[in-house]
């Protein structure tokens, strides 16, 4: 039987990119948040966690390794990245700037990101949210060819802001992530559909 399924309501394939390692983060509240609203959508939504990957410091990157000779740890978030059709990227904001940990992930990968959009979910113990480093997060997602859409969903005060589940104790940070994931599948739709015709290089 053939599916009714266009590429218009298909389920997408999301990876969420946390950035932190510390261990008192308050950032995996946020990418629980992030996985719980994907997966109540019907989409498939993968976290991948720095502190579970243990990536070591950029030497060099996935690109730069001999075909099969690469560390399993690329090799399989590289198989990751090239199926998914965008990026979530979960960011706190350190010194007004990218965690370092989020920097060191997302560096060590380039053409695996290509022609799919990415949506920044930042915040911060503080009241702005992180967007200080999500404007810095913008210059770096497009650079790597995976650009950020217009919106952010920004928490402030992310530690009463959201449970250790990552459910969400104010109504108003649900509604600025609903807004957000429609905007970002929209993106991610629209980038789906222009791959499958192909992509200029």
């Amino acid at each position: 039987m053939e599916s009714n399924m266009t590429s218009e309501t298909q389920p997408l394939s999301i990876a969420v990119l946390l950035g932190s390692v510390r261990h008192d983060r308050l950032g995996i509240r946020a990418a629980r948040m992030v996985m719980r609203a994907l997966e109540a959508r019907g989409h498939e939504a993968v976290l991948v966690d720095p502190m579970e990957v243990q990536l070591p410091l950029l030497d060099r990157m996935y690109k730069e390794y001999a075909t099969g000779t690469a560390p399993t740890v690329l090799e399989k978030l590289a198989t990751l990245y090239r199926r998914v059709d965008g990026f979530l990227i979960v960011s706190g904001e350190y010194n007004h700037g990218i965690p370092p940990a989020m920097k060191n992930l997302l560096d060590h990968f380039l053409e695996e990101y290509f022609w799919r959009p990415s949506g920044i979910v930042c915040y911060s113990a503080g009241q702005y949210g992180g967007v200080r480093a999500a404007m810095a997060l913008r210059a770096t997602l497009a650079e790597l060819g995976m650009s950020a859409i217009p919106s952010e969903c920004a928490i402030p005060r992310i530690g009463k802001a959201l449970d250790e589940d990552g459910v969400a104790l104010d109504d108003h940070i649900t509604r600025v992530l609903d807004r957000f994931l429609d905007e970002f599948f929209w993106h991610a739709r629209a980038l789906r559909r222009e791959r499958l015709s192909g992509t200029p290089y």
